[in-house]
Order: C-alpha cells, then structure tokens, then sequence
C-alpha cells in the first residue's frame, strides 16, 4: 500500500475528528490537521466534526451521558453510523482518494473504516512529525485527542 503522501499529493482528501463537548478547541485542531493535509500536498475537500456531548440523565450514568464523553461512539467506527454514512457519501461526491481522522485509530477501525469508506483511512498520528510538539509546525500539545 502507498504512503501517505504518495495517496494524497494533488487530490482530494476528507478530515473527519471525533471531540468530546469538553474540548473547545476543537475548530483549531481541524485546521492544524488541514494544513497538515496541504503541506502533504492534499486538498481538503471536506471537513467532518462529530462531537459528543452530555445528553444522559442527571448524573451522566445514562448511555451517551458525561461519563462516556471522552470514548467513541462506536469501537469499530470510532464515529455514530450517520456520520460514517454522511463521510462515505461525500467521499463518493467528492471522488476524494482518502480520508484522515484527527483521532488516533486502532488497526481495527482502520480496517473497518477503509471498507466503510471505501478509500485509504489514516490517522493524525500518521501526519505527525517525530517530536511532540515542533514550534515551526504546530500546537500538537493543545491539539490532544
């Protein structure tokens, strides 16, 4: 399988992040993984942003509540089946050639995904430079997952 950049140079890419309500910055983050994206030489043709609120009872123990905002929706999908549907359509749409998630992905979701999606799935992770935080690049630190 080509890499990253051999994948993505001069065609059409999709972001998509998964945040939890707690996470405020989470528009930054998408546009640090965008210019990720550019300098790799792809061009981002959509963005997607799930979040995941508090929307359980009183004292979040109810599915979906504040108890679970940090985990994913789904183990196999890290994204709600909507937003995986509503991805896979603009892809399609899109004729993007492969989608990164500014989640980092289990080989599992990797794997599910890239069927769902029918395209290459990669991860922040995969973008990142060695260091933690690199001044010159951006504000990983801030940007944690």
């Amino acid at each position: 399988m080509p890499g990253l950049r051999e994948t993505i140079e001069g065609r059409e890419v999709l972001i998509a992040g998964l945040f939890s309500a707690r996470q405020k910055d989470h528009l930054e983050c998408m546009g640090v993984l965008a210019a990720q994206v550019a300098a790799l030489g792809g061009r981002v043709a959509g963005c997607f942003v799930q979040r995941r609120g508090i929307s359980g009872g009183k004292k979040g123990s109810a599915p979906g509540g504040k108890g679970n905002m940090s985990r994913p929706y789904s183990s196999r999908t890290l994204m709600s089946t909507g937003k995986i549907r509503e991805i896979a359509q603009e892809r399609a749409s899109a004729d993007a050639v492969a989608v990164v998630f500014f989640n980092p992905l289990t080989g599992r979701q990797r794997k599910a995904l890239t069927e769902l999606l029918e395209c290459p799935v990669f991860s922040r992770t995969d973008l990142q430079p060695t260091a933690a935080y690199d001044p010159v690049s951006g504000p990983w630190t801030r940007c944690a997952g």
